[in-house]
Order: structure tokens, then C-alpha cells, then sequence
């Protein structure tokens, strides 16, 4: 087993299914040292009966990392911990906050909340098992179980199985009736019970999720809560994680140009591509790093038009970069 160590959940980047994979979290960590990034969610079922390697693989360079993990089974659940410790993983995210109808059908994710105990014998199992830290991505509530007595049951029971972070997503979830993109959007946004958990639970650590964008709001709301997670917004403003560094964590470093931040990535585009990576697979990432800038849409055009083709090379990326400057 790793030796325990603590991690920073001040600032993270969300787990989003088909956005954050490796490409994008190795893009993310040009621009930012500290912010602590997240897998897309992967189920157990995928882990223990499908491909690991093609799962769990990741660059080093994508430290700190955390693997979200969807399931309810703890034997499984304390399977795949093990697995992500083995990998290198520097902690393991219980999902239980995505109310998505496969999800659902799978028996984790956001219904989970409706079954506290069986989240503490997840919690339980996996931390029996590993040494890095076993965290739980909540809602507030789910349904008509959204009174504030019956969230922090939830995360009294789940914190007495050795849970100590929890991300929660400021909304209820409405498991029948909205669709994933409504549930992000309809529910009300109630910050002020993420503030309550954090007075209640004050030797717990509490990340709030939820309609964030941007670092300044992140700024005020560290002020409330131990750490803010932000996923949208990232993906379409990835620029927005340059000054991350300086505005949260007090850097102090010289904050890298655009420019610089593409010719660190080439290496690593060329570098796949040998492997037999498309470049598109890693463009798609970078789609919005001029976003609000001059040539945003030129950059944005030009890479969706030419990085899909069989015989894209860098040059792409080259060309859409030059469309970028203000002659």
C-alpha cells in the first residue's frame, strides 16, 4: 500500500463523462500545478470485467488525480479501490450524485442517497482495502428526501465509515422526470445548505459544487466551504485554470501564455499520435483555450474542420494558431 498523504481539494476539476479523459487532463495540467483533477466516471462493471489498462491508464505528469468509481456492490467497489491504488490513483470518488437513468438501472449514482448505509459499507470495504483517501460526490437530496435532517444523516452515517471529503453538488436531484443536463440546470442552486453542512460537520472537509464559474466566485466561496469544484465552465474556459495557481493558491508564478501552452502540448500530441492516437482525440480538448480572446472562433473552426482528417498532423494545430494573431 501508498502511504497516506493529503491531498488539496481547494480547487478540482469535475469528473465528466467522455470530457475529462487523459488528453484533457494532461492539457489541464499545463495550466494548472495544484488544481486537483478528476477521471470521467468509471463503472466497476467496466474495471473488473472489461479493459483496466484502457481505464485506469494515465500520464504521470496528471498528479494529483482521483478516480471516480460508479457502483454499489462494497466487494467491488473494494476490488477496483484496490486496483486504482495500484495504478497510481491518488484517491478514489464514490459517485453518488449522477441521476442518469442507466445509472440508475446500474443502482448507483444519486439513488444511493436513499441508502446511507449501503454507502458507509462501500465507503467501508474500499477503505479497508487501500491507504489513499475514499471520497463521496453527493446532491443535497434526491426526490422528495431533500430535507436538510435527512442529508446530514446521510453524512453522518457515511462519515462514520471513514469518509472525511465530501463533494456536493448544491442541487437535488430529480431522479424521474429530468433528464442529466435538467437536473444540472432545473433544481435551485441552495449553497447556503452546503455552508450549514460545513457549520455542522465543521472536522469534515466539504467541497461545494455547482453552477460555478469562475475564479472569483471560487474565491468567495473558499471562504464559506473547503474547496469548490468546477466542471462546464473549465471545459469551455480551460484558459480560466492559467491563473488558478495565483488567484487560489497564492503561486506567485508567471502565468503561461497561450502560445507557450501549445507548444508544451505538441510534444505530447506528436508523442500519441505515434501510438496510434487521432489528433482529434486530443484537440477536441482545446477547442475553447481562446475562448473571449481574439481568434477564438477562427481557432475553434479550423481545428473542427481539419484535426478529424486521416492524415492531420501538428501542422493543424500550427495553422489554427497562426488564425489566432492579431496581425
Amino acid at each position: 500500500m501508498t502511504t497516506p498523504h493529503k491531498l488539496s481539494h481547494r480547487f478540482c476539476v469535475a469528473p465528466m463523462l467522455d470530457w475529462t479523459d487523459k488528453h484533457c487532463r494532461y492539457f489541464h495540467r499545463l495550466l494548472s500545478k495544484n488544481a486537483l483533477l478528476y477521471t470521467e466516471m468509471v463503472t466497476t462493471g467496466a474495471l473488473i470485467h472489461g479493459n483496466a489498462q484502457r481505464f485506469l491508464a494515465f500520464n504521470v505528469e496528471e498528479h494529483p488525480i482521483a478516480l471516480q468509481l460508479g457502483g454499489s456492490n462494497p466487494h467491488d467497489l473494494a476490488i477496483c479501490a484496490q486496483m486504482a491504488e495500484s495504478y497510481g490513483y491518488d484517491e478514489v470518488n464514490l459517485n453518488v450524485g449522477c441521476p442518469s437513468d442507466r445509472v440508475q438501472n446500474g443502482k448507483f449514482g444519486a439513488c444511493l442517497m436513499a441508502e446511507p448505509q449501503l454507502v458507509a459499507d462501500c465507503v467501508a470495504a474500499m477503505k479497508a482495502v487501500v491507504n489513499i483517501p475514499i471520497t463521496v460526490k453527493s446532491r443535497i437530496g434526491i426526490d422528495e428526501h431533500d430535507s436538510y435532517e435527512e442529508l446530514t444523516h446521510f453524512i453522518e452515517t457515511v462519515s462514520q465509515a471513514g469518509c472525511e471529503t465530501f463533494i456536493v453538488h448544491a442541487r437535488k436531484a430529480w431522479l424521474k422526470g429530468l433528464s442529466p443536463k435538467e437536473n444540472r440546470e432545473v433544481p435551485p442552486l441552495r449553497y447556503d445548505v452546503v455552508f450549514d453542512l460545513k457549520k455542522d460537520f465543521p472536522a469534515l472537509e466539504l467541497v461545494i459544487n455547482g453552477g460555478i464559474t469562475s475564479l472569483e466566485q471560487s474565491l468567495e466561496l473558499v471562504q464559506e466551504v473547503d474547496g469548490v469544484m468546477l466542471g462546464r465552465e473549465v471545459y469551455q474556459n480551460p484558459y480560466m485554470l492559467a491563473h488558478l495557481d495565483n488567484q487560489l493558491f497564492s503561486a506567485n508564478k508567471e502565468v503561461r501564455e497561450r502560445e507557450e501552452i501549445i507548444a508544451l502540448l505538441l510534444p505530447y500530441i506528436e508523442g500519441q499520435m505515434k501510438l496510434g492516437v487521432r489528433l482529434n482525440s486530443v484537440t477536441r480538448h482545446i477547442l475553447g483555450l481562446f475562448h473571449g480572446g481574439y481568434g477564438a472562433r477562427l481557432w475553434r473552426r479550423h481545428l473542427s474542420e481539419n484535426a478529424f482528417k486521416t492524415d492531420a498532423s501538428v501542422n493543424v494545430v500550427l495553422e489554427a494558431l497562426e488564425l489566432t494573431k492579431n496581425k
